[in-house]
């Protein structure tokens, strides 16, 4: 049984000689493609940003998915490929079309998010490539609170305003 594992391994290694010299090991080619800008209502709790690719010579075994962000300063490696924090962060995967969903938006997610695909068995230079980014922009979060301030703070007045107004009349009243 091992002579036959040695004879296979001998003529996998003489199949991937041939396939070199005749330059098809390395025609993985991969295309990744993500819109450019997407925005969101931070009411809404979620988004999901989507990127598909396309992949040409590769090989049949699925690839990695990596997912990182870019904020004003510095970068943060986000699924690479296991996402780092699992309840803020899911990759969701069905063939060609990937999905990063972001949970309870804020205005920090604010970022340049970037798809990255990987096909690791593959030594070309083409079979990891990335996205060109997509800019989100999360709204609607600041404007709510700061108007629910707003709101508040008049109903208090009115009221504050309602009961010195009965007090002082209450006062004309009886001293009469």
């Amino acid at each position: 049984m091992a002579s036959f594992n040695k004879l296979k391994n001998v003529l996998m290694l003489a199949f991937d000689w041939i396939l070199y010299g005749a330059g098809v090991a390395h025609h993985c080619r991969v295309t990744v493609t993500q819109p450019s800008f997407q925005q969101a209502d931070s009411s809404t709790n979620n988004v999901s940003l989507p990127c598909t690719f396309s992949a040409s010579g590769c090989s049949s075994s699925p690839p990695e998915v990596l997912w990182f962000r870019f904020l004003t300063n510095r970068h943060q490696d986000l699924c690479t490929p296991g996402c780092t924090d699992h309840q803020k962060y899911k990759v969701h995967s069905s063939g060609n079309n990937i999905l990063l969903e972001i949970k309870d938006l804020t205005e920090d997610d604010n970022a340049v998010y970037i798809c990255g695909i990987a096909f690791s068995d593959s030594v070309s230079p083409l079979s990891k490539q990335t996205g060109d980014g997509t800019v989100l922009t999360v709204t609607g979060s600041g404007k709510q609170h700061s108007n629910g301030k707003f709101i508040f703070m008049i109903i208090a007045l009115s009221l504050l305003l309602l009961y010195s107004s009965a007090v002082l009349t209450s006062f004309a009243v009886y001293k009469v």
